[in-house]
């Protein structure tokens, strides 16, 4: 049996690079570490996942959905990683949990957190008055004062109205800022930056959260202030939609997963299943997560899972990388990334244009509505003209 030559083993391999990675030097960027040194395995799919973002998603304007889950701004991945995202235009729009917004406030009223020990003794944390999330601590008045600057803020008059999680963040991220500006702080909240940025935030279970704990209780005083997840979903439907409809791409960036994940990739299906206009799903999926796929959970179904929900475009699934790692060690190399290769961009300032994309959505829905209507109409008409004539016969 003869040895396949060379130039027969090169061309079954042409699609394919070459295992052949750089020796780390003492001056590598974070940049060059992923490109040339995380080839295979959960390194590769992390260098695959930054190179989607920066050549794919981020391209032509495309539209970027962030979905942040797990106890990232106590960390300080607000500060770190996802403010230098925002204020890079490299972030349109968020669905976060509460908790993150919540914890977000301490940053942005420069209370102080401490680097500590998943292996201290609780109960004498909590004799101490110390509150712990795994390695971090603090002390139990920040919880105090923040709850306190929450109530004072929204017992204004411009809070006792119904309105969306977006334009509560947005009102809330003002006077953060304002106090950041007191404080002499710069670029500490991403509450505060997102309303100077014009990025909006939504919140998929508002009540979750001790910020929706105080939102609860000063209901108990009159406060009108009722948020309007109605308005979240088509909200956040008309911003897919808007994108899409004006020749963009619609992108997710995931970290995590849990109801945040959910409630941006079920966009896709109020457009496409619930309002009856006509879509794809989202172009471009990439997920950083620890869950697996396998035990059902939201939290780890894989992008070709959500193929089958129309939540993305069958055609770009080859574009659609999960990584299966710690958000805390892939948000910062994500972030390095991305600024290392890529421009920053004009920020879109979607919450700006919040009712004019809300209205587009809403005319296309009542239009295809009517079209269904007359559809389905003439359908049951020919159905029971059918039936009659079979009577007659």
């Amino acid at each position: 049996m003869s040895k396949p030559s060379r130039a027969s083993s090169s061309r079954k391999f042409a699609a394919y690079p070459r295992l052949n990675p750089l020796g780390i030097g003492r001056d590598i960027s974070a940049a060059d570490l992923i490109d040339q040194v995380m080839l295979a395995y959960n390194g590769g799919r992390l260098r695959e996942g930054c190179r989607l973002f920066a050549e794919k998603m981020l391209a032509d304007q495309g539209t970027i959905g962030m979905s942040l889950t797990g106890a990232l701004t106590p960390a300080g991945l607000g500060k770190s990683c996802l403010i230098p995202l925002m204020k890079a235009g490299f972030v349109d729009w968020i669905v976060s949990t509460g908790a993150n917004l919540y914890h977000d406030l301490h940053y942005g009223l420069d209370m102080q957190l401490y680097a500590g020990s998943p292996f201290l003794n609780d109960v004498d944390l909590h004799r101490d008055g110390v509150i712990r999330i795994y390695d971090v601590l603090f002390d139990y008045n920040v919880l105090l004062d923040t709850d306190a600057f929450v109530r004072e803020v929204i017992r204004g008059p411009e809070f006792q109205r119904t309105m969306g999680t977006d334009e509560f963040h947005y009102l809330l991220g003002k006077y953060v800022a304002a106090r950041g500006r007191q404080l002499g702080l710069k670029d500490s909240s991403v509450l505060a930056v997102a309303y100077e940025q014009g990025i909006p935030i939504f919140t998929s279970s508002p009540g979750d959260s001790s910020i929706g704990m105080n939102i609860a209780a000063m209901a108990l005083r009159d406060s009108q202030l009722l948020l309007d997840v109605n308005r979240d979903v088509n909200q956040t439907a008309g911003i897919v939609y808007h994108a899409k409809s004006s020749g963009s791409t619609s992108s997710v960036l995931i970290f995590g997963g849990g109801s945040p994940k959910n409630f941006m990739l079920q966009t896709e299906p109020q457009i496409q299943e619930v309002m009856g206009i006509q879509e794809k799903g989202h172009d471009y999926f990439l997920q950083f997560t620890d869950a697996r796929p396998d035990t059902g959970g939201l939290s780890g179904a894989t992008p070709s899972e959500a193929v089958s929900w129309g939540k993305v475009d069958p055609n770009n699934l080859p574009d659609c990388v999960v990584c299966y790692t710690d958000s805390t060690l892939s948000l910062p190399l994500l972030t390095a990334y991305a600024l290392s290769r890529v421009k920053a961009r004009k920020p879109k300032r979607l919450y700006d244009q919040r009712d004019a994309i809300l209205e587009r959505v809403r005319a296309q829905y009542l239009k295809t509505g009517t079209v269904t209507k007359v559809l389905t109409s003439r359908k049951l008409a020919k159905r029971a003209s059918s039936v009659g004539t079979r009577k007659k016969g």
